[in-house]
């Protein structure tokens, strides 16, 4: 890939304009679903740090800890539990400004403080979600929710 991930200073724009240009330009090139979440979670969470990035996969009636960058995870997730399975369930991203004040929030680990889930799409269904937790409160905001659908978009193609 011809452009560098991350220059300091970089405004967080700039970094997903980047960002989704090389992940657009890998998932081109591959056509496994598990390798491009795991490669998707991978160039997030090194471009930005956050605490955990990762995808639970739709199976079933759960969702399924897929590839992941972090400490350790849920493994399961029951329909509408928690903020990545609200997401699934209402089928819309959810930013999450403080997880303590989510009614029902999962705590994997205690060192999370806000939290944003995106729903994939693969023909107009629901097949996993991407879920980013960070250390600070308020981390995410309307320019991530933008940014991250459109990047788990390139997911749905597939």
């Amino acid at each position: 890939m011809a452009e560098k991930l991350i220059i300091s200073g970089d405004s967080k724009a700039e970094k997903y304009e980047v960002l989704y240009k090389q992940i657009k330009e890998l998932v081109g090139y591959e056509t496994d679903e598990i390798a491009n979440m795991a490669n998707i979670s991978s160039m997030i969470h090194e471009a930005f740090g956050f605490l955990w990035t990762g995808f639970y996969r739709v199976v079933g009636e759960e969702l399924v800890l897929g590839p992941f960058q972090g400490p350790l995870a849920c493994s399961r997730i029951k329909f509408g539990k928690g903020v990545c399975g609200t997401a699934w369930k209402e089928a819309c991203s959810l930013v999450v400004p403080d997880v303590e004040q989510f009614s029902g929030h999962i705590a994997c680990s205690s060192l999370s403080r806000s939290e944003i889930v995106v729903p994939v799409l693969s023909d107009g269904v629901i097949v996993a979600v991407l879920d980013i937790d960070s250390r600070e409160l308020s981390t995410f905001d309307e320019e991530d929710r933008l940014w991250l659908e459109k990047i788990v978009a390139l997911l749905g193609r597939q």
